[in-house]
């Protein structure tokens, strides 16, 4: 069995709110998410959902990443993805969070700031319940796309290895924040074994499903 995980595809992730956390190509994914949500017998995803008041929050960029003081956030970021906000939306193109078979709401605490959508807290002791539902309902490989490459889809596939899933980051269905922190993100999740596929074609041969042949022109 095979499960589509799209991992915080929120327009605070795009350049449709520049001074959230703004993805290079953010909005670019919704057609690949859709498309390797075909080959999966369920579909599952995340939001960030920030409150306001948000501990780990800087008003200037030019702060961003550094270290805090916090059991459960490690960083400062710009307030992104606030409950109820523009920028806590999903993608236009995306089903509504309903319409998914599980779907994970996390952050929503001030103090808190997980990447992964597995666990609520930084030493992963708090399960979203996530990986309990694809336990139960047979799920054995997870493709993953979303935002960011280098930070929650990272973490979240990562999680899923851990837990025993093959995973597959379809890195057509994904963008970073940044390219040394992306190749730094890849490199990790080709360590722990995950597999890295450049588009479609590549999912699929990893999920052992039949690739048409590319017709001659």
């Amino acid at each position: 069995m095979i499960a589509s995980f799209d991992v915080d595809a929120q327009k605070g992730f795009t350049l449709l709110c520049p001074k959230e956390l703004p993805v290079p190509g953010g909005t670019e994914i919704v057609d690949a998410l859709n498309e390797q949500a075909s080959l999966a017998h369920y579909r599952v995803a995340s939001k960030d959902a920030h409150p306001a008041n948000a501990l780990w929050q800087v008003n200037d960029v030019k702060d961003m990443l550094r270290p805090l003081d916090y059991p459960h956030t490690d960083l400062t970021w710009p307030s992104h993805c606030v409950a109820g906000s523009y920028g806590f939306e999903l993608l236009d193109g995306l089903p509504h969070p309903s319409d998914y078979d599980f779907f994970v709401w996390k952050g929503v605490e001030p103090d808190m700031h997980p990447y992964g959508a597995c666990y609520h807290d930084l030493a992963e002791q708090r399960s979203t319940g996530m990986i309990e539902f694809l336990r139960q309902h047979g799920i054995l490989q997870v493709i993953v796309g979303g935002l960011a490459t280098d930070y929650c889809v990272k973490v979240t596939a990562l999680q899923l290895a851990d837990a025993g899933f093959e995973v597959i980051v379809n890195l057509s269905a994904c963008r970073g924040i940044a390219p040394e922190t992306t190749e730094q993100a890849k490199q990790q999740m080709h360590e722990k074994g995950i597999h890295l596929a450049e588009d479609l074609c590549q999912v699929k041969r990893y999920l052992g499903l039949a690739v048409e042949p590319e017709r001659a022109v």
